[in-house]
């Protein structure tokens, strides 16, 4: 259902695809930014990105399983961390990797940002899902 490509011309990533393609027919899931609120609109992690982007994920787990889907099907994210230090983004990818969502791998772009949506936010990620056939019907 998902063809992951790596294109050999360009030097390798290290835990994502550059490219997923799927055949037209497959029903698609567009997401919203996940952000790292718990169910009371309360902000998880302040001043802390590697725990934002843990209940980002979270929040991704629940917006993907809303639609009938999961980590695995995930095609591809933008994740925003709000830092201009590579060892910030590092660190945040790191629980990316850590959850099971670059398994496939997916393709990704790691974003810093200057601010998010909410104050004190540091961690926001959008992702692309198929929904497969057993839970579209």
């Amino acid at each position: 259902m998902i063809q992951r490509v790596t294109a050999t011309a360009l030097f390798p990533p290290p835990t994502y695809s550059h490219a997923s393609v799927v055949e037209a027919g497959t029903k698609l899931a567009f997401l919203a930014g996940s952000v790292p609120l718990d169910a009371k609109g309360n902000l998880v992690g302040e001043g802390d990105p590697a725990r934002q982007a843990e209940q980002v994920i979270a929040n991704l787990r629940e917006q993907l399983h809303a639609v009938g889907s999961d980590l695995e099907h995930v095609l591809a994210t933008d994740v925003h961390v709000v830092s201009s230090e590579p060892a910030v983004l590092s660190a945040v990818w790191e629980v990316v990797e850590a959850s099971g969502l670059s398994t496939g791998p997916h393709s990704s772009t790691l974003i810093g940002v200057a601010c998010l949506g909410y104050t004190g936010q540091l961690v926001e990620i959008t992702a692309t899902a198929v929904v497969p056939e057993r839970a579209s019907r």
